[in-house]
């Protein structure tokens, strides 16, 4: 059986400017692949409507799951939920039990609950609330698209409560030879290799370290026994 396939769509000009590196992808990756799910595609698209709500529909359309981060906070240019709405044919509005969760949190805090706070609340209807323990305002699930947060401990927290709700398959399991080679010496050979276990992933990555030049072979898939099969062939051509 296929495992179910995941896409991330990461939201902000801020990331496209270069102005902040994102970690959410990375966390979400190794997330992912420890329950058995693929994750299979990555976009970065700017806080602009037209460009998220086309996105999310493409990737919904296309992957068990899609998770969003950035764009749900406080300010004018967080309008990730409206766009996901939009994407999904949802209306919103304030959610009575998100202002709950964020008056009790701003009381707490002896904050003002003020207009600006309050945009936080803005989920679409049918959507389920995911947790943040960590600010309080919540992400969301709609349909098969999670919104979650672009602060990444907010993200992380978030994910954590999503996690155990969602169903994977096998784990990706991988397995790798460190060669002091160049990929033009190996790639013959290593192709071969791949044609005959087209049930495995296999990949070249060269790396250049305190002058040392070679390539990482690495080795992926889902039964234990193939990747063992595999990784002997390889280190027997190349050890």
């Amino acid at each position: 059986m296929t495992n179910p396939t995941a896409a991330m769509l990461v939201i902000g000009d801020e990331i496209l400017s270069g102005r902040t590196r994102d970690s959410n992808l990375h966390h979400l990756a190794q997330e992912l692949t420890r329950i058995g799910i693929t994750l299979t595609e990555a976009r970065v698209v700017a806080d602009q409507h037209d460009r998220i709500v086309d996105a999310v529909r493409a990737l919904s359309v296309s992957f068990t799951h899609v998770f969003t981060s950035g764009g749900i906070g406080p300010t004018h240019d967080d309008i990730t939920a409206d766009a996901v709405a939009a994407a999904m044919g949802a209306t919103i509005s304030h959610r009575p039990d998100a202002m709950a969760l964020l008056q009790a949190h701003y009381d707490r805090a002896g904050l003002p609950f003020n207009e600006a706070r309050q945009r936080m609340a803005r989920i679409p209807d049918g959507a389920h609330l995911i947790d943040n323990p960590v600010s309080t305002a919540p992400g969301f699930r709609l349909g098969n698209v999670h919104v979650m947060a672009g602060v990444p401990n907010i993200f992380e927290s978030m994910l954590a409560s999503v996690l155990p709700s969602l169903t994977g398959g096998p784990p990706l399991l991988s397995q790798s030879l460190r060669l002091l080679r160049g990929e033009g010496d190996i790639a013959g050979p290593f192709g071969a290799l791949a044609a005959e276990f087209p049930d495995l992933s296999m990949g070249s990555y060269p790396f250049n370290q305190q002058g040392a030049h070679g390539t990482n072979l690495v080795i992926r898939g889902i039964d234990p026994a193939r990747v063992d099969e595999a990784m002997l062939r390889l280190t027997r051509l190349f050890g």
